[in-house]
């Protein structure tokens, strides 16, 4: 039984294209790439963005009197108050964790007293829950962030004492 010409001509198993590009979606990648032997395969998908679309800005109009801000604008313009001691910040931008699964008790509460090196949260980046541990021993004097709130790198999350 003969093989067909084209068949041997082309080394590439479609098949094993077809797995990678189901592996990349199953695991959220955007690329892979297998060598095997002298055949070197790489699948990669375009992240493309939504369309972002900007609003003109409003036209600014001059009142003859100065209006009094409402209070919960006037509250939010304020800073926080943050109590003295080291203020541990997060180290990557992700999603904040305060317990390690839903439902579960919170790692720390405000008033509990921690060990250096003990977890505080929890930043998820990149499907990776990576632990935030306290950098001193203390206690907890404020906890900055809500449970499953977005951060930025360097955001305050929590005061120790």
């Amino acid at each position: 039984m003969a093989s067909s010409p084209k068949a041997s001509a082309d080394p590439i198993d479609a098949r094993l294209v077809r797995k990678l590009a189901d592996i990349l979606n199953d695991t959220g990648l955007s690329e892979i790439e297998v060598e095997h032997g002298g055949l070197k395969i790489r699948v990669a998908k375009t992240l493309t963005a939504a369309p972002v679309h900007v609003a003109a800005p409003a036209p600014v109009t001059l009142a003859a009197a100065p209006v009094a801000a409402p209070a919960s604008a006037t509250a939010a313009a304020e800073p926080r108050a943050v109590h003295a001691g080291e203020v541990v910040k997060s180290p990557m931008v992700g999603t904040v964790y305060l317990q390690p699964q839903p439902e579960a008790e919170p790692f720390v509460k405000v008033g509990d007293t921690v060990q250096a090196g003990q977890t505080l949260m929890i930043v998820e980046a990149m499907k990776t829950m990576n632990p935030i541990p306290a950098p001193k021993g203390g206690r907890i004097a404020e906890i900055l962030v809500e449970d499953a709130q977005p951060v930025e790198f360097g955001e305050p999350l929590v005061v120790i004492e």
